[in-house]
């Protein structure tokens, strides 16, 4: 919601405007580090998703996104079935510097 300044815990759309955070930093990231990767999202029609696919050289990484650290991140078996992923992480506040800063 916009000309929302509450607090992150207490906003409704705290999950959205960590994703957004995370992915488009993580495409700053990649361009200034030019690293060429393939970027998507995965949703079934039965809703099913993974918030975040990577590509690069071959080899597909996959993350989900969550505001709360202690929430759980469900993968879909269907997409480890199809795809095989080679790295499988769950992106929360505590975590997420590797992601952006390549550490």
């Amino acid at each position: 919601m916009l000309a929302d300044f509450k607090p992150p815990e207490l906003r409704t759309d705290a999950g959205a405007l960590w994703e957004n955070f995370l992915l488009s930093e993580r495409k700053k990231y990649l361009n200034y580090h030019r690293i060429w990767a393939k970027t998507y999202f995965w949703r079934t029609y039965q809703q099913q998703e993974i918030d975040y696919v990577e590509e690069s050289e071959g080899a597909i990484s996959i993350w989900q996104m969550k505001w709360n650290p202690r929430a759980k991140a469900k993968f879909p078996s269907s997409f480890h079935e199809s795809y095989k992923p080679t790295v499988v992480g769950t992106l929360h506040r505590d975590n997420f510097d590797e992601f952006l800063l390549g550490k």
